[in-house]
């Protein structure tokens, strides 16, 4: 995903490009929260044309100057969650189907997959093993073994030919170093 800083630099250079990777970078993101809201309601041209207006409320209302480094991701997921729920109430309203627990109603008939929040997820896990990746050998290894397969570090060590001390060593620090990489990225851990 692209950050409110690189859309900055994007947008000092063209306007034109910056709303394509600002469309490129957020759509499927931006469609996840307006059809997980609107699915019970809109046609698909609703949805489509609600997409449309988030990207133009975003590209119109993010202040390029002040804003330089702020996280566009929450901004655009504000928008886009406060944009379809009024899209909701519209629809509702002009169906005849609205009533003052509307949401309630959807509530209870709506699934229980959570679209943005897998979203969400699977953009952090390819963050993480991006990052991961970065660290380079051996340090890569040693913690997707140590983590994801939860192997000991004498384990990890026969694996590699290494000493269990020099694992445990190479594991913490290359654990501070993902730490680093993955704040200025926007994600702790």
């Amino acid at each position: 995903m692209m950050t409110g800083k690189e859309y900055c630099t994007i947008y000092k250079r063209s306007r034109d490009a910056a709303y394509d990777a600002l469309f490129e970078n957020y759509c499927d993101y931006v469609y996840a929260i307006v059809y997980n809201k609107l699915r019970s309601t809109a046609s698909r041209e609703d949805i489509e044309e609600c997409v449309s207006d988030i990207f133009a409320d975003v590209f119109f209302g993010y202040d390029t100057e002040s804003s330089n480094g702020s996280d566009m991701k929450g901004y655009i997921g504000t928008v886009a969650k406060r944009r379809a729920i009024n899209a909701f109430h519209s629809l509702a309203a002009k169906n005849g189907h609205f009533s003052d627990n509307s949401e309630d109603e959807l509530f209870n008939i709506g699934s229980d997959e959570d679209i943005e929040a897998d979203s969400d997820m699977a953009e952090t896990r390819s963050i993480l093993i991006s990052k991961i990746n970065e660290l380079g050998e051996p340090d890569s290894t040693i913690l997707i073994q140590k983590y994801y397969y939860d192997r000991s570090s004498s384990e990890i060590a026969k694996l590699l030919s290494m000493k269990a001390s020099a694992v445990r060593m190479r594991a913490a620090r290359a654990l501070e170093k993902l730490k680093t990489t993955l704040a200025a990225a926007g994600i702790m851990i």
